[in-house]
């Protein structure tokens, strides 16, 4: 393999074999001149608007197998695709622990939205369907599975990875960066810059499977893992308030142009399909069939001071009050339709039999959905 550096920026983690195996002739170009030849003048243009490209501070890394070194930088560029990483969390890390605390880290990967992008197979009927089903299997579930995992990288050597938007950013972000700018108009590759803002959130396991807890408040303000069939890609969770800060709330009520969300995942939700492992809750006294919706702490924080009070004082349910009372899904109306249900004198489990049967009649017959 041929590693790039410049005379003034150190070969980054290369071992002393592969530091006496690079190109003398690349050695002496300009980081302008190896950028461009790496990833194109639009992306190094990008690259340098976000850092001083030409700055004997600013690391270049070449190698996917990059581990830190003793050299404290302000800003690294990796020019090496995300795809081709076979630890992309260790090699974070390393990144993380090799530059000063906000500094900014620029690299690119090829999201499998890109990639599915012009794809021959994909036009042909039958078999574009079993290759992507199969290709699915081997370079989404392999790698997330623990013990196909090992698997997969022994064959493939963590080239040719099939990683999402979502994922990619998720990971960044646990790994104590703050997202600056994405650009997915290069070369069918996304570009991101980030700033270090911390360090890497180890202590806490991103979720794969397809059933999984999400933290919620619950009564009293107790925290409750509320489960859930997943419907977001992996390392979504870490992207809440991104998402948030970047879109806002569209008029469903929650995070608008979400791309978090799985093609799969926005079916599951449509039909609350989603939402049934949350009988598991009831059955463990953390919810009930009927009520306020299990929320975040992020979304918590943005319901009027009033209504969070009022919300303490009961258990979130399965179905919210804005479906039996059949009003529209928009932020404003879930939460006046909770508040109505809140008030409501004489609340136990008969009416709450009544709302349910109600909610199910919306749903039947007046083809309500969820948003």
């Amino acid at each position: 393999m041929r590693y790039e550096a410049t005379d003034h920026q150190a070969i980054i983690g290369l071992g002393r074999r592969e530091v006496e195996s690079v190109d003398a002739g690349l050695l002496k170009k300009l980081p302008k001149d190896l950028i461009i030849e790496k990833v194109g003048k639009e992306a190094y243009e990008f690259i340098n608007t976000h850092l001083d490209v030409e700055s004997i501070e600013t690391q270049i890394i070449s190698s996917r197998n990059f581990k830190s070194t003793n050299r404290i930088s302000q800003d690294i560029i990796g020019l090496v695709q995300f795809n081709s990483i076979p630890r992309i969390d260790s090699f974070l890390d390393s990144v993380n622990s090799s530059m000063v605390m906000g500094g900014t880290f620029v690299g690119y990967v090829k999201t499998n939205k890109q990639r599915s992008k012009g794809q021959f197979v994909k036009g042909i009927p039958i078999i574009g369907k079993i290759a992507t089903f199969f290709g699915f299997i081997l370079h989404r579930v392999f790698p997330k599975v623990k013990g196909l995992k090992r698997i997969y990288f022994g064959l493939t050597r963590g080239y040719g990875q099939r990683l999402s938007k979502a994922e990619v950013l998720g990971r960044l972000v646990r790994s104590g960066y703050s997202i600056t700018a994405i650009n997915e108009d290069f070369d069918g590759k996304l570009f991101f810059a980030v700033e270090k803002v911390d360090i890497p959130k180890r202590s806490d396991t991103p979720s794969y499977g397809l059933l999984y807890k999400m933290p919620r408040i619950g009564k009293n303000g107790k925290l409750i893992g509320v489960y859930k069939l997943r419907t977001m890609h992996p390392y979504s969770e870490y992207l809440h308030d991104y998402v948030l800060k970047e879109n806002g709330y569209g008029s469903n009520g929650k995070p608008a142009n979400d791309f978090r969300l799985t093609t799969w995942g926005k079916i599951l939700r449509r039909y609350w399909l989603d939402e049934l492992p949350q009988l598991l809750n009831v059955l463990k006294g953390e919810m009930k069939l009927v009520g306020i919706r299990p929320v975040s702490k992020r979304y918590f924080q943005d319901i009027p001071e009033s209504l969070q009070k009022l919300r303490l004082t009961d258990k979130p349910g399965c179905i919210p009050p804005y479906v039996f009372l059949d009003t529209d899904s928009s932020k404003d109306s879930v939460l006046e339709a909770e508040e109505v249900y809140l008030r409501m004198p004489k609340r136990g489990a008969y009416k709450d039999t009544v709302f349910a049967v109600m909610a199910i009649r919306n749903i039947i017959i007046r083809k309500k959905r969820s948003a």
